[in-house]
């Protein structure tokens, strides 16, 4: 499974082959969505971070959070508005929400939330604490789904988990942040750029930010020729005889800025196995208020390449998972060499 994930683009494509062999022979009742993880840290410190929205979903939460009957807003410009009651709260082990009224502005039924119930059920056993997220409704059928999914899976893998473990989570502000990175995903920021683009907030300083992205074989691959630090510098990396490409840093300004040209590019799951030759990949450093911000923009690659969805996937894993781990932690999890 660890080799699979680690080659660039092959997880999206095998997901696509083996669920269309599924379908053929044996149909399934939809799921609903759900993701957990676990911590060492007791139950109570993740209750009480699960009551605390607006340090790990958005800032644009206000109302009550915490009590049974409590109701609370949430919204996203105009694109995703809701709001939720709290119907069930169990200290240290269950959290109920319920959403109550819904509006999506991209899709044909605004409304497709209204009903569902968020449950963060907690378990704490031998030291260690477990969460169990699912979100009761939301599922392939939904219009939104896939966007939800995303959205989900970046909020509580990284967000909520980054609080309970570090105490600062990765809300979405007021402007930019995770929603804007979706809504340029899903090619629904008109007039904006349709490049791939991602962005997250962390704790750790500038240069160290910068020193983690400069060490491509700790978060990437381990099969790295060349060097990835300096203005100038070629490096290429390799995934089996799935993915090659070979890069040459044209702009480093250090804590700041990294740009990498694509020179030579070898995609085997598509036509054109030169699709990333020419394209620029940028790594932005910033500081606000909120940490240290880092922006990843692929200029090049837009849902017209057909590499797109496989890649943009890819990155996500490495960027949002691996990197950001990196940096956090000091452990990424690149593909090893073999």
């Amino acid at each position: 499974m660890r080799k699979v994930k680690a080659i660039i683009g092959i997880s999206a494509l095998i997901v696509s082959i083996t669920g269309h062999a599924q379908s053929k022979s044996t149909v399934m009742e939809p799921q609903d969505f759900t993701t957990s993880f676990i911590v060492d840290k007791p139950a109570k410190a993740v209750f009480d971070a699960v009551n605390h929205p607006s340090a790990w979903w958005s800032e644009e939460i206000s109302g009550e959070t915490q009590k049974p009957g409590g109701v609370f807003d949430y919204h996203y410009r105009d694109v995703h508005i809701c709001k939720i009651k709290i119907i069930e709260s169990i200290p240290n082990k269950k959290v109920v929400w319920e959403v109550l009224e819904n509006k999506f502005n991209f899709i044909s039924d605004p409304s497709e939330w209204v009903g569902n119930t968020i449950e963060f059920t907690i378990s704490e056993s031998g030291g260690k604490t477990q969460l169990n997220f699912t979100h009761h409704g939301l599922t392939p059928k939904y219009e939104c789904f896939q966007i939800c999914n995303d959205a989900w899976a970046q909020y509580i893998q990284n967000s909520l988990k980054d609080l309970i473990v570090t105490g600062k989570g990765q809300p979405n502000p007021k402007e930019g942040g995770f929603n804007e990175y979706l809504l340029r995903k899903n090619n629904m920021n008109s007039g904006q750029s349709d490049n791939y683009h991602v962005s997250f907030v962390t704790q750790k300083s500038p240069h160290d930010v910068f020193e983690a992205i400069s060490s491509v074989d700790k978060w990437w691959t381990q099969h790295v020729k060349g060097k990835s630090k300096d203005e100038g510098d070629e490096f290429s990396v390799q995934f089996g005889d799935i993915h090659y490409s070979k890069h040459k840093l044209t702009t480093v300004i250090p804590d700041r800025k990294i740009v990498w040209l694509t020179t030579e590019n070898r995609l085997n799951f598509v036509k054109n196995k030169e699709e990333w030759k020419g394209m620029e990949i940028v790594f932005e450093i910033t500081t606000e208020a909120s940490g240290t911000r880092v922006t990843f923009t692929q200029i090049g690659l837009d849902p017209k390449v057909e590499c797109y969805d496989a890649c943009s996937n890819a990155w996500n894993d490495y960027l949002l998972g691996s990197l950001q781990n990196l940096i956090n932690t000091g452990k990424g999890n690149p593909t090893p060499k073999d």
